[in-house]
């Protein structure tokens, strides 16, 4: 019997984490189930989502135990700017689970801030501007110390331009000179 897979699809506010998945775990991944908190808020509330963050993310949380005890194949989405989904990784391995981390990346924080804004123009949630350089950082930086070291497999893609492109995975690195970038923007320092 084939394992049940565990897909977090990563990257920076604005990156185009959601986006992708509604692609690419369907699609792609066969992937069925895409547990996430803003969607759920969505659902809750289409016109004040913000106001139910609380219980969306409560939602979440059930569901996701809820797939695991079931041993179902999902997909979760993160900025990766927290350990938070460090223990999810570690319980998802010892009910058998494979671990594949998506992460998608922006050129900069800056290109982050624009294309945050450029969702609030057409409804979509806002981020204020020091979590979005916050995240940006602290996602990178855990992305190559906490999280790539206990996953099955990983993949970065570069999604600055309109063509998102593989810079590296688990077994190749495409685009050395930009890898090297992307793991340098995880060393910045916020005071």
């Amino acid at each position: 019997m084939k394992s049940p897979s565990l897909y977090i699809i990563a990257g920076c506010n604005g990156a185009g984490k959601t986006t992708a998945s509604f692609t690419i775990l369907p699609d792609v991944l066969d992937c069925q189930q895409f547990v996430n908190a803003d969607e759920i808020a969505k659902g809750l509330s289409p016109f004040h989502p913000e106001s139910v963050s609380l219980e969306a993310g409560r939602i979440m949380l059930h569901r996701i135990e809820k797939l695991l005890h079931n041993g179902i194949t999902f997909a979760i989405e993160t900025t990766l700017a927290t350990r938070s989904y460090h223990a999810l990784i570690s319980k998802a391995h010892k009910l058998g689970y494979l671990v594949h981390l998506l992460y998608i990346w922006l050129s900069s924080p800056q290109l982050a801030i624009k294309r945050v804004a450029q969702r609030v123009s057409e409804g979509g949630h806002n981020i204020p501007t020091d979590v979005i350089i916050r995240r940006y950082h602290h996602g990178i930086s855990n992305l190559f110390n906490l999280f790539m070291p206990i996953v099955d497999s990983w993949t970065i893609i570069d999604n600055t331009c309109c063509r998102p492109r593989v810079v590296a995975n688990d077994t190749l690195t495409l685009a050395p000179e930009l890898y090297d970038r992307i793991k340098k923007d995880g060393e910045y320092k916020i005071d």
